[in-house]
């Protein structure tokens, strides 16, 4: 694949045009050492962009991810990180702040729960790994293979995504859950998330409301959820 963008690259430089292949047949040694030097150098770019993930679809081509430095995020005071593929996946929902509907509204809700988390609770960042607005969009909080502060006992095997919003009587609006699963999906296919994984809802791992009712009724729907998330028919394998 990355050949085929080269030479397309190449081509265009060159105008397509016979001509211009041609008189870059015929070009002294030096000259054909650059372009050949180009076209290594843009084959090095494009597999170190490759392998930080840039320009990896979603698998929901509308949804987009929202970095840390797009909504304001403040640095975290200590970042963990646990290795291999998360096991779980815990659902969670912010009840405050309520549910926004717009990007900046949304990165409003993003900075007062990294406010609260921060500065009134003591934690290194914002809980959860990402947040789910209700403009369709991922926010990044603390981001994949980082110990969160979401889920006791599992936030170091954990992908914590929050729906921001209170989802105890109403279910978020169809993009709202779309993203969610593209997110699963993205995780799983990079490799962050168990192609076996667990999910479930945060009251299943602690005495909470949340996800709220209407949520959990939703993603008891979802594949991979369980009942017992420490059942023996439901063992990730190693």
């Amino acid at each position: 694949m990355y050949i085929c963008i080269y030479d397309c690259v190449i081509a265009w430089l060159l105008k397509k045009r016979k001509k211009y292949l041609v008189y870059a047949s015929c070009l002294p040694t030096f000259h054909k050492l650059v372009i050949v030097n180009l076209r290594l150098a843009l084959m090095a770019i494009m597999f170190l962009l490759s392998e930080t993930g840039f320009g990896q679809e979603m698998p929901a081509t509308h949804t987009q991810m929202i970095a840390r430095a797009a909504w304001g995020a403040r640095p975290s005071t200590l970042i963990e990180h646990f290795n291999g593929p998360a096991p779980y996946v815990i659902i969670h929902h912010s009840y405050m702040p309520s549910a926004c509907y717009t990007t900046s509204d949304c990165i409003k809700a993003m900075r007062s729960m990294q406010d609260y988390h921060q500065l009134q609770r003591g934690w290194n960042d914002i809980g959860y790994s990402f947040a789910i607005g209700g403009d369709g969009m991922i926010y990044v909080g603390r981001g994949f293979n980082v110990i969160g502060a979401h889920a006791p006992k599992y936030n170091d095997k954990s992908v914590g995504i929050c729906m921001i919003g209170d989802w105890r009587t109403e279910l978020p609006p169809p993009q709202m859950l779309q993203a969610a699963k593209s997110l699963i999906q993205f995780g799983v296919a990079k490799g962050y998330i168990h192609p076996k994984f667990k999910l479930l809802g945060h009251r299943q791992v602690r005495d909470t409301e949340c996800p709220g009712s209407r949520l959990f009724e939703e993603i008891s729907t979802w594949p991979h959820f369980v009942l017992d998330p420490n059942g023996a028919d439901n063992e990730i394998a190693k």
